[in-house]
């Protein structure tokens, strides 16, 4: 449904940068609460009103400017919690380059945060006081990270708002740099404006039917554009109240995340697939019986591709708490688009498309009337909104594919981003494409497959991921599901599927974690069998490589979302926490477990003081 941007009433809609935002908002709201953090995702520990939201960032930003750091790149390092929404938002009091990311734990590698620092030339990190000391410790293990100039931000005397000095800005001044999350090569750093922001944060209360009565309860990393745009920066723009937890908290007991639901009758709130398949795996029916979530009428499910078993087991789970299947909100979004592109219609059930998987195995889009074996079942990530325009195009000939053709998603609009910080060729090739037949563009170039149907956008996978073999392409993640329901010990959406290349062929590779309870008792043998079996019958192919790893070490990004080509870079230069590796292909393996025979065969006989092997050490000595 594209709205023309002009055509938009709402007065807020006005405003052309986040600081204008929030200043209203404490202006005419300044004793609402805003956002409240649950500590262990249960206690309230502590909360902000709009008032003392703004007053905390004008300190900060007061701070920031005196030191500097205007126009400069800040790094932002928080545990869960408020600091970081109100260093976040001093940033863009100050006019400060925001740069959210993860704070290192204590034994982790710096590398990835290194990669950022240097990418984005940031020279100020900003943190609490309580990891202060620690960062700049770790700091001190590299020489480009110890140069940077580290601030806390949680003591910082409120008074200070009273100096502050209002920055130059726009719709058009960069906002913050978004750090992809690296599934498939280096982080790169998004630009993302005012403008950006404001737009998107339309998009989503729009798509959404978000209105004064809306309320978030919040799981998600804030360092992550899902957490923090879809939900703490939406929040922001309607007004309206937000619950926060740690994404720890909820892994831990998933339980939390819906009584938090149901405590404060909240009504939007989401997480990719795995959020739904834990709570169903995790939470006892006793547990259930606690449950109202009748108020949740926005369950939104950003993963790609949205799974359509998923939505029904969870649904038909907690139906006796209330939770309607109607309140799913299937959609899709991307860094590089700010974050949301496409969602459904709100309180309409999630459009289901059941097409025939041999032909979409060849990128043709045939329905099937009646559903049989074969057949796979496609959830719609819903439509466009406000001026977003969607092409499905060959990533080959970059033409417009015809329809009933799997291509790749180019999207244009608003909230597509400037670019990638300081990769001018990169930028070029991903948010500058043209169809080369009808000239159409510039397109931002999302790398994820899909088809159009009836206005619906389906995902079908993602292009770097897709695996071919002898011809054929195969899509990981439904490898991955038959993987993980081969057998009890291997844990849900844990698990990788990716192909090397093997004298001159492309050869299948599964990386799946096992379940912790499994550890003691694996029979290897067992589950390998039982995943070659299934591979073999639901996809036609031979599994060359299966690797059992360790529970929570598969690569991941921060929204949850599978790594596979980091899984692939393990795999190949052994990097992997593995439990047991069934790596040679099965010739090669009959071999090595005879030669692993003959030679325990042959000690034995050794130990035991065989005449034959001591006369044969007589003639070797002589």
């Amino acid at each position: 449904m594209n709205v023309p941007l002009n055509d938009l009433q709402n007065p807020l809609e006005t405003f052309s940068t986040f600081v204008e935002l929030l200043s209203y908002r404490a202006e005419n709201q300044p004793q609402q609460k805003a956002y409240t953090f649950l500590r262990d995702g249960e206690i309230e520990e502590t909360s902000l009103t709009f008032q003392e939201l703004d007053q905390k960032a004008r300190a900060i930003a007061t701070n920031l400017q005196s030191v500097g750091a205007t126009n400069q790149r800040a790094l932002l390092l928080y545990p869960p919690g408020l600091e970081f929404i109100t260093a976040f938002l001093g940033c863009l009091y100050a006019g400060v380059v925001a740069v959210p990311a993860y704070p290192p734990r204590p034994n982790m590698k710096l590398s990835r945060l290194l990669a950022i620092v240097k990418d984005a030339e940031a020279m100020f990190v900003l943190t609490t006081k309580s990891l202060l000391a620690n960062l700049e410790n770790r700091f001190v293990e590299d020489a480009e990270l110890a140069t940077m100039r580290c601030l806390s931000t949680d003591d910082i005397d409120n008074n200070l708002s009273l100096d502050w000095q209002q920055p130059r800005l726009s719709g058009d001044s960069l906002a913050f740099l978004q750090y992809t999350s690296g599934s498939t090569g280096t982080p790169k750093g998004v630009m993302v404006s005012h403008g950006n922001l404001l737009c998107n944060q339309i998009a989503i209360a729009r798509g959404f039917k978000h209105t004064q009565k809306t309320s978030h309860v919040i799981w998600l990393p804030l360092f992550h554009d899902m957490g923090l745009i879809g939900n703490v920066l939406q929040s922001l723009y309607l007004g309206t109240p937000s619950i926060l937890m740690s994404p720890v908290a909820f892994l831990q007991r998933p339980l939390r995340w819906l009584q938090a639901i149901s405590r404060y009758q909240a009504t939007t709130s989401g997480g990719p697939n795995f959020a739904y398949d834990l709570c169903v795996s995790k939470i006892t029916p006793e547990q259930r019986a606690t449950l109202d979530l009748s108020s949740w009428d926005v369950a939104f499910n950003g993963a790609e591709p949205v799974r359509a078993e998923t939505l029904e087991n969870f649904a038909n789970y907690f139906a006796c708490c209330g939770f309607r299947r109607e309140a799913f909100y299937p959609c899709y979004g991307m860094a590089e688009a700010t974050l949301f592109i496409t969602g459904g219609l709100k309180n309409d059930p999630p459009v289901l498309y059941p097409v025939d998987g041999a032909a979409l195995e060849e990128n043709r889009v045939v329905g099937v009337a009646k559903p049989k074996e074969g057949t796979k079942v496609i959830v719609s990530c819903g439509q466009t909104w406000l001026d977003e325009k969607i092409a499905i195009a060959d990533p080959t000939t970059l033409t417009k594919c015809p329809d009933g053709k799997v291509g790749e998603i180019w999207v244009h609009g608003t909230s597509v981003a400037a670019g990638y910080w300081q990769r001018p060729e990169q930028t070029q090739e991903t948010f500058q494409a043209y169809l080369t037949d009808t000239r159409e563009g510039p397109f931002l170039r999302t790398g994820d497959l899909g088809f159009l149907q009836d206005g619906e956008l389906f995902i079908t996978g993602r292009l770097k991921d897709v695996i071919i073999i002898r011809g054929q392409n195969h899509y990981p993640q439904d490898i991955e599901l038959t993987v993980q329901k081969s057998h009890p010990a291997l844990r849900p959406n844990c698990g990788a599927a990716f192909t090397i290349e093997q004298k001159g062929q492309q050869r299948l590779v599964i990386v799946q974690e096992v379940e912790r309870v499994y550890l003691r008792r694996l029979n290897v043998a067992e589950v390998v069998g039982n995943i070659t079996e299934a591979v073999a019958a639901n996809h036609g192919l031979q599994v060359y490589a299966t690797v059992l790893i360790r529970p929570g070490s598969i690569p991941k990004t921060s929204s949850g979302k599978i790594q596979r080509q980091a899984c692939k870079r393990g795999f190949l230069d052994h990097s992997l926490n593995v439990v047991e590796d069934w790596s040679e292909s099965p010739e090669e393996k009959a071999k090595f477990q005879q030669l692993e025979a003959d030679v325990n065969s042959l000690l034995a006989k050794v130990q035991a003081g065989d005449s034959t092997f001591r006369e044969l050490n007589v003639k070797e000595s002589a």
